[in-house]
């Protein structure tokens, strides 16, 4: 796989029924993905190597990202997210590798000001559902 742009990967943020938006203008992002693992090894484990059980662990995705805020609007929607405490579908563009879909909620949402530079803003997402993933 070629080197790709770290400003193409996006997070965007499910606006009505079907509609995706960018969420402000991250500069800095990062998606993780992660599988709980069960432990199943027992007396007769071959060469007592640890055993798995496969397909049993919990699975969650979590993204973060740092950035400017678009406008005041998008401000307003995220903060009006993070104190509902509700529940969204967001959708994370990875370039060549697809696109991962479906629940977050925003764990962390962080602002910054310096006296002669832009407000600025951090986030994080943790999943809160089954996600979609669809290759490119």
């Amino acid at each position: 796989m070629p080197v790709q742009r770290g400003r193409d990967l996006l997070i965007k943020l499910q606006d009505g029924d079907t509609r995706f938006v960018t969420i402000g203008g991250i500069r800095t992002k990062r998606l993780a993905l992660n599988s709980d693992t069960i432990d199943v090894t027992h007396a007769e484990s071959a060469g007592r190597w640890r055993e798995l059980l496969v397909g049993a662990g919990m699975r969650r995705a979590s993204i973060s990202g740092s950035g400017v805020f678009k406008d005041q609007e998008s401000n307003r929607l995220l903060r009006e997210i993070f104190f509902e405490g509700s529940v969204r579908r967001f959708q994370i563009v990875v370039p060549g590798f697809g696109t991962i879909e479906g629940p977050f909620q925003i764990s962390s949402l962080d602002y910054r000001g310096e006296h002669v530079a832009e407000l600025t803003f951090e986030i994080a997402l943790e999943s809160a559902g089954e996600l979609s993933f669809q290759s490119l």
